[in-house]
């Protein structure tokens, strides 16, 4: 198992901890590893609900930069493995609940914007600056937070929005201090997981099939602009400029 993450299963409930610091961003092999464990952790009967959570300074800050900027051949990778974590929480047989706090970025906003239900502490932020680190994507996950002219302000700015700010847009069930995020989360998942598993499951299926759209299909449209942009001079340079921690040129 990666030791970027780790799980645990008790009284129906599964619970995903991402713990790698300092800021719980992911390669792309931790990406699909993460991808695997939800898949399983939705296929083991044992399990009628998932808490996706983080320790650390945030919940997740996406892709690591720096294996990008070091390789990078291996957006494909990347890319896939974003896909498949986004894919395994959304589509996943039972309801994910994702407790967020800190930073929730880029790929932290992809698993968010999967998730059945989302807790966060009062400390929690929202970002997608894909634009500073000349990639695209997240934008089909960010608008199941966001309605669309906030989504494309976000975008384009890259500016992080606050959990007391973002709860008036209606995605967040619960705002808690950081210390209750985890109980506040569990409280939820304990309710769920008391009621009758097939139904659960079959309700899961059944709201995802009456979604506006294919979320997925969406993300993958995206991802296509993704190496486009990866083709452009000025892509390199967000990631350059990343890792030397100065301001990009252009």
């Amino acid at each position: 198992m990666s030791q970027a993450f780790h799980t645990s299963i008790e009284g129906g409930i599964a619970e995903v901890v991402i713990n790698k610091p300092p800021v719980n961003a992911l390669d792309s092999s931790e990406w699909f590893a993460l991808a695997s464990r939800i898949d399983a952790l939705g296929r083991d009967p044992e399990v009628r609900v998932i808490v996706i959570r983080a320790e650390g300074r945030g919940f997740c800050a996406g892709v690591d930069i720096k294996e990008l900027d070091a390789h990078p051949d291996r957006i494909v990778a990347v890319n896939a493995g974003n896909y498949a974590t986004f894919k395994a929480v959304h589509r996943n047989p039972v309801p994910v609940i994702v407790a967020v706090h800190g930073f929730v970025l880029g790929g932290g906003i992809g698993i968010t914007g999967a998730a059945d239900i989302v807790v966060a502490a009062d400390c929690a932020t929202f970002a997608l600056p894909e634009v500073d680190r000349g990639a695209m994507g997240g934008g089909a996950h960010l608008q199941r937070l966001f309605p669309v002219q906030k989504v494309r302000y976000l975008f384009f700015t890259g500016e992080k929005i606050g959990a007391r700010e973002a709860e008036r847009y209606g995605f967040i069930e619960r705002i808690v201090p950081k210390a209750e995020l985890r109980e506040a989360a569990l409280d939820i998942a304990r309710r769920i997981a008391a009621k009758s598993p097939a139904m659960i499951r079959i309700a899961k299926e059944a709201l995802n099939g009456i979604e506006d759209g294919n979320l997925e299909d969406k993300y993958r449209w995206e991802q296509g602009f993704t190496l486009q942009a990866y083709t452009s001079p000025d892509s390199a340079e967000t990631r350059r400029a990343f890792v030397e921690k100065r301001e990009a040129t252009f």
